[in-house]
């Protein structure tokens, strides 16, 4: 397997993408390049440092039973370490950034990716100020301290659209009510009703990550579609990558009923006017599916309430900057505040009291 590391064309050193500029940036000379730029220098994907080492197998330990790939590092010679699914990461020893390559081609190869559009930086300094924002998060809790790890990752999707025939029957009532005098008079009439046409469902994001916490990454979503490029190798310098042990076929019937409930509900959406409408039932035939294998950005934050030893995991969307994740509650704080209301309110009312008896 081949494990790649991006250099930078004027001094060797090491290539990293930064969202802030969209380029592929070298921290020694301070040079950046374009994609289109670093592929003139090199062709075959960028200024690439790479070796063909023989990848063995090793204990994990992240888990009990688990299994590591060792790698060498092609920068120091180092041995590099990585999950199965791992794709890109960096040597623990230089801070190298390297690519697994081997694990994203041939089938495995991504054919979308939405780029990193915030930086580290950018990212931390969001993320605490979206813990201000939360009222009874402890002040000790948001301290520099606390924050035991940022990390850019990609996460692997299949991005999924069609286009479908579809159809939808149902009967409805219409009724009018009016009066003349002391009568009542109400009419009712009945139709049939038939709606059928062509429609082209928007793109669904389904993880394809069985160990990732889908709760936390899925839940900063959605992402903007007009960030999607093709995919090209040197966008993961710099940031880690897992790559997908979920396949089309194990979600290909889920997707087809998401795709099935969107055609019946836009159908159902042009039924209005009436005053009850019954649901007869209906047809669809997915004319056409297009699955695209998907990386999407994402930093991941671990917070440690050291007070309770106690882990915390966040996630914050690297293109749109929506954050997700459970915080700690300061219910001291919390019962500090009601009591006050509490009392106001009390207080308001002994006040008003004595004018509502006179």
């Amino acid at each position: 397997m081949s494990v790649v590391a991006y250099k930078c064309p004027n001094c060797d050193g090491e290539l990293k993408f930064d969202p802030s500029s969209q380029k592929f940036a070298c921290d020694y000379c301070g040079s950046g390049f374009t994609l289109a730029e670093l592929k003139q220098h090199a062709p075959e994907e960028g200024a690439e440092k790479e070796k063909q080492p023989s990848s063995q197998k090793a204990e994990s330990s992240a888990g009990e039973g688990g299994e590591a790939n060792l790698f060498t590092c092609p920068n120091c010679g180092a041995q590099i370490v990585t999950g199965c699914t791992t794709a890109a990461t960096e040597c623990f020893y230089c801070h190298n950034p390297v690519v697994l390559s081997g694990r994203l081609s041939g089938e495995y190869l991504p054919k979308k990716i939405i780029p990193f559009k915030i930086n580290r930086e950018e990212a931390e300094t969001r993320f605490r100020e979206w813990l201000r924002k939360r009222k009874f998060v402890p002040r000790s809790f948001i301290g520099e301290k606390n924050l035991e790890k940022v990390t850019g990752v990609y996460f692997p999707y299949w991005m999924v659209d069609s286009d479908m025939h579809a159809s939808l029957n149902a009967t409805a009532e219409q009724v009018r009510r009016w009066r003349r005098g002391d009568i009542e008079y109400i009419e009712t009439r009945y139709f049939e009703l038939l709606r059928e046409g062509n429609i082209h469902t928007g793109k669904i994001l389904k993880n394809a990550l069985s160990h990732a916490n889908r709760e936390v990454i899925d839940s900063v979503q959605p992402y903007d579609p007009s960030g999607i490029v093709d995919f090209s190798m040197p966008y993961l310098s710099g940031f880690q990558a897992e790559k997908r042990d979920i396949e089309r076929e194990q979600l290909s019937q889920q997707v087809q009923q998401e795709f099935q409930n969107h055609a019946t509900g836009m159908l159902r959406s042009t039924m209005s006017g009436y005053t009850n409408i019954r649901m007869l039932g209906g047809n669809s035939q997915i004319l056409r599916e297009n699955w695209n294998y998907t990386l999407l950005p994402v930093w991941t934050f671990v917070y440690h309430d050291r007070k309770k030893n106690k882990y915390y995991f966040y996630a914050m969307n690297g293109q749109t900057g929506n954050v997700y994740g459970k915080i700690p509650m300061d219910y001291k704080k919390l019962s500090l505040i009601s009591c006050g209301i509490g009392a106001a309110v009390f207080a308001l009312i002994m006040l008003l009291f004595p004018l509502v008896i006179l």
